[in-house]
């Protein structure tokens, strides 16, 4: 009963949502129930259904590949870029301006995370009694915040995008981001070549950010150098 009941409610459905093809590869859904044939029928339908939706996602997926794929060419650390900024592809797809705004922001949300990481590092064992590394520490800290405060300034600056104003918006990025760049690399000049496995781990988090600036500088050069023709509002 409870199979019927079901079939039932299948069989009052509207199907004109289906391909045209379907009709012709199964019979009519409101011919008399036979209970084993409509099984079968209702069968194959969730059967090609699913069949055609997974196609559909494959292809929004490879689609979706191809925009992230596309948008990295430019830079450094492609592998990098193409694993980071991928969510963005099918919102993105060939926008600059929506691609370099992405990667700020994901530069942003992990600079933060690094320099929380850095300051915790102070209360760190492997810091005591090595007033070197603690005043390496420190100043890789001071830093990075400098750092998250150019980021932030240049998402900030990404977001309020005027046509009108757009060639000196790009060059007010490109300072800002370049500065980001190096004082992320400046933090790492006091570790001394990175020596020791605490340190090693330690340069690893803060080369990760820079990785992450130097893609969305590049692409913020993109931007710029496609110019206003490429601003499609905030």
């Amino acid at each position: 009963m409870l199979a019927l009941s079901n079939f039932n409610k299948v069989e009052a459905m509207n199907v004109s949502f289906l391909p045209s093809f379907l009709p012709s590869l199964i019979p009519s859904l409101r011919s008399p129930p036979y209970p084993i044939m409509t099984g079968i029928r209702v069968s194959v339908v969730f059967l090609l259904l699913t069949c055609l939706t997974w196609r559909a996602v494959a292809w929004s997926n490879k689609e979706g590949d191809d925009y992230v794929k596309e948008a990295c060419n430019v830079t450094h650390y492609q592998d990098l870029c193409i694993h980071s900024l991928s969510p963005f592809s099918n919102s993105a797809k060939r926008d600059p301006q929506k691609w370099a705004r992405a990667a700020v922001s994901v530069t942003v949300g992990e600079a933060k995370m690094v320099t929380q990481y850095l300051t915790n590092q102070k209360k760190d064992r492997f810091l005591r009694g090595n007033k070197e590394r603690l005043m390496a520490l420190s100043d890789c800290i001071e830093c990075f915040q400098d750092s998250l405060d150019n980021l932030h300034k240049s998402l900030g600056e990404l977001r309020s995008l005027n046509s009108s104003t757009f060639d000196g918006q790009m060059e007010n990025v490109e300072t800002w981001m370049s500065a980001a760049l190096t004082g992320e690399d400046t933090c790492l000049d006091g570790f001394n070549g990175c020596k020791g496995k605490e340190v090693k781990y330690l340069c690893n988090e803060v080369l990760n950010v820079t990785y992450l600036t130097s893609n969305a500088l590049a692409l913020v050069d993109k931007l710029a150098s496609v110019g206003a023709v490429a601003f499609t509002g905030p």
